[in-house]
């Protein structure tokens, strides 16, 4: 075998280029072979199953400079490389130059199938130019945007693959597909208004109003600033839009969606209108205007004339921009901000068909602007935020998925992780990739259940992956978990829910730990049969001992305490007072939260008598109960309500903190006790302290607790690094906060990046640890 030869002064070699990442469906291949041109090199390229594979021959200095112009300057704007491993192979008389190979779909498909991406700018300008034949056609994209996951059906992503198989090219457009030189060239979504979708608008009983394009975005841009509601299909699924300044006309939606007080999420025509209505900072523009297009969560202006009822009670609003070309249309005739909400009943999957979304949101919508363009997968916008800098998921779907998280190993077995029942996402492990699927949602809706199977079986297949172990929550209750039960002929792995968020980061970080393990959230079943929800764990992917824990307290009413705040106060308020509390006593304050004194007696009477009352350590009934205290309000209508009312009136000068104990009881997990804490705020309450003061002490005194449970922990193990993860840290104030305290201690803070650190992370979490016992079985065996 001869590896090189000499030409003259040049030492001519061939090397094989096996590249994994996301690399197809983003004009990688184009990309490659113009560069290999430009550089004389001969060769070529072709995607498989595991990524792109290149061959290549030339003198060695010139494939040096390809490999790094590749990885940098020359390398797609979508293109993410993950891995390229390079081999020397034969060197063989090859003089034909460089071209571009059919897709090999022999092996197992591991390659990253591309996430759906915004418009890009030289679409954009196209779309708006009279000499091209695009013009003004709602479906333009190229290799550098568009729709890719939303669209495909299994690998490798060709044409004949996605859904776009149905519309045959037409001369103009199969030029561009099939010229290597062209940012089009294998674009499969690839189209124009001779051979490509259509859009047309109806009214709610499905009757066509117009199907001429021009007249469609017309008609329906003044629906909508005439106060309409019109469901609009886009990428992943229908949005409900509605002009985002007209109040009576959100209340509208509001009342139609039955989504009473959910904050809406809104899209808007540029930056400078967003500025107008919230904070933008220079990362947040950055993201706004990425190929993700996510909703991104900012700060609220104090003047803004967006609709109250938009976002009502919270210190935020979520914004996006237009990422399809017919957002940029419809934008185009006047539009400036428009609720942009997903179309479905609320707490119900997103629809994606036509005759669905008539069926269902008929009685919600004044009209459709619908098109032929089947999506596959529905997707919901991703939803993300900013914490000291960096972009942290709060919904990760459209944009964002199926990109997988890479292990420094490669699992021997594929895995099936089922994740949570609450904003639930699953996760697949295939070889080096966790691959999480987008949000699902809370699977006690049978609709998000049957959507939740049938996802799985899809991405099964479009991932090539056989399952030989299945690993879910401890909750013998969740959903989840009886579905990872039913599932035959599998190893079933069960993993403690807190457990599993503190994994989540060690396999986004990409490191074994041990780590302290800090948990915050609403529940989690405990290995003690208790309810879990404020922990400090000493973890890896071996196990965990929980260190630490804040003390439990009577959880009364199941799911009901999780919505009415009277209950986890008065468990908060008889664990703090003991023998001294009295009903009597604290009617000034209950009163106000549950004028109900017959209602209140029960549920004090259930604590006492443990008639249907749990003992628990969860941290987000603590935030809901501060809020009624403060005023804030007495029922979470949606998750989280109360605490996200809360930390919008965070005081951000105030330093202040109520005082909190640390109980250290022998031969057990040490304990944060709050009673001090609720004693002082009674007091600050009785002297009619502001509302946002307390708030704010509420908030520090939290922040320092963990912080103690951190320095604790250090002690007895020397261990340096912290792990942040659980729904509690979705509250950007705490969070920075506990960063910036644990910074100043010494300690190297992970915190979740890549997945939401509320109970859309579990799944990966799960996978994680189940992948490490699956390499630790192999080593022994």
């Amino acid at each position: 075998m001869l590896n090189f030869f000499r030409e003259g002064e040049k030492l001519i070699e061939r090397k094989r280029l096996l590249i994994k990442g996301q690399v197809q469906g983003v004009g990688f291949r184009p990309a490659v072979y113009k560069l290999a041109c430009d550089l004389g090199l001969h060769g070529f390229v072709f995607n498989d199953t595991s990524g792109v594979t290149i061959e290549l021959q030339g003198d060695d200095q010139t494939i040096a400079e390809f490999i790094d112009r590749l990885s940098a300057a020359d390398k797609p704007p979508a293109a993410k490389i993950i891995s390229c491993d390079v081999h020397d192979i034969e060197v063989t008389n090859d003089q034909f130059g460089f071209h571009i190979k059919q897709s090999d779909i022999t092996g197992s498909p591991i390659s990253q199938v591309t996430a759906d991406m915004a418009t890009c700018s030289e679409c954009l300008a196209e779309l708006v130019d009279k000499g091209d034949f695009r013009y003004r056609y709602p479906f333009i994209n190229c290799t550098n945007c568009g729709p890719r996951y939303s669209i495909v059906k299994t690998i490798p992503y060709d044409r004949p693959n996605t859904t776009m198989d149905v519309f045959s090219m037409c001369d103009k457009c199969r030029t561009q597909y099939t010229d290597p030189m062209n940012r089009r060239f294998h674009a499969q979504p690839v189209a124009c208004v001779e051979c490509g979708p259509k859009i047309w608008l109806a009214d709610k009983n499905g009757d066509v109003l117009t199907e001429e394009s021009d007249k469609v975005i017309a008609k329906t841009a003044q629906m909508l600033k005439d106060g309409k509601i019109v469901a609009i299909k886009g990428i992943g699924g229908f949005h409900l839009a509605v002009d985002a300044l007209n109040d009576q006309a959100v209340k509208r939606l509001r009342e139609r969606k039955r989504r009473d007080c959910k904050p809406f999420a809104m899209m808007a025509v540029n930056i400078e209108t967003i500025e107008q209505h919230a904070v933008v900072t220079s990362a947040a523009r950055e993201l706004l205007q990425s190929p993700e297009a996510p909703v991104v969560v900012l700060q609220k202006k104090s003047k803004s004339n967006i609709a109250q009822s938009v976002a009502d009670g919270v210190g935020s609003f979520g914004f996006m921009l237009c990422y399809a070309p017919l957002h940029h249309l419809l934008f185009a005739e006047g539009l400036d901000v428009l609720v942009m909400t997903s179309g479905n009943i609320s707490d119900e999957p997103l629809i994606c068909d036509n005759d669905k979304a008539l069926a269902k949101l008929g009685g919600i919508a004044d009209a459709f602007l619908t098109h032929d363009r089947q999506i596959y997968r529905q997707v919901d916008d991703s939803v993300v935020q900013l914490i000291n800098g960096a972009t942290v998921p709060l919904r990760r779907s459209r944009g964002y998925v199926p990109a997988p998280v890479f292990s420094l190993e490669s699992c021997n077995v594929d895995i099936l992780a089922c994740g949570a029942d609450m904003k639930n996402t699953f996760c697949f492990v295939k070889g080096d990739q966790f691959i999480p699927s987008e949000h699902i949602g809370d699977l006690e809706d049978a609709e998000v259940y049957h959507h939740y199977v049938k996802s799985i079986e899809h991405l099964k297949g479009l991932f090539g992956v056989k399952p030989e172990v299945v690993v879910c929550d401890l909750h013998p209750g969740y959903f989840s978990t009886q579905f990872a039960k039913s599932i035959p002929d599998v190893k079933l792995l069960q993993v403690q829910h807190h457990w599993a968020h503190i994994a989540s980061v060690l396999a986004e970080h990409k490191i074994a730990g041990p780590v302290i393990g800090i948990e915050c959230d609403g529940t989690g079943y405990g290995t003690d049969g208790n309810v879990w929800g404020c922990e400090c764990m000493i973890a890896d992917y071996e196990g965990f001992t929980r260190f630490g824990h804040l003390a439990y307290y009577k959880l009364p009413g199941a799911d009901k305490a999780s919505k009415e705040a009277i209950r986890p106060l008065l468990g908060l308020l008889k664990y703090t007072y003991k023998e001294r509390f009295n009903l009597d006593d604290f009617s000034w304050l209950l009163d106000k939260i549950e004028p109900d004194r017959t209602k209140q007696k029960i549920i004090s009477q259930q604590i006492d008598k443990n008639l249907n009352t749990a003992l628990t350590s969860n941290l987000g009934r603590v935030f809901d109960a501060v809020a009624a205290m403060v005023g804030i309000g007495f029922r979470n209508n949606f998750e989280a309500q109360l605490p996200m009312g809360l930390e919008s009136i965070v005081e951000f000068s105030c330093e202040d903190a109520y005082d909190f104990d640390i109980a250290k009881p022998a031969n057990e997990p040490i304990q944060l006790d709050l009673s001090k804490m609720i004693m002082q705020m009674i007091e600050d309450l009785h002297s009619s302290v502001e509302q946002s003061i307390i708030a704010t002490k509420f908030h520090n005194c939290i922040a320092g607790s963990l912080l103690e449970f951190a320095l604790e922990a250090r002690k007895k193990t020397n261990i340096n690094i912290v792990a942040l993860s659980g729904g509690v840290f979705c509250n950007r104030y705490l969070a920075q906060r506990l960063i910036k305290l644990l910074n100043n201690n010494g300690f190297s803070v992970l915190f979740n990046q890549a997945v939401p650190s509320n109970d859309g992370g579990i799944a990966l979490g799960q996978a994680a640890i189940a992948a490490h016992k699956m390499r630790k079985r192999k080593r022994k065996t």
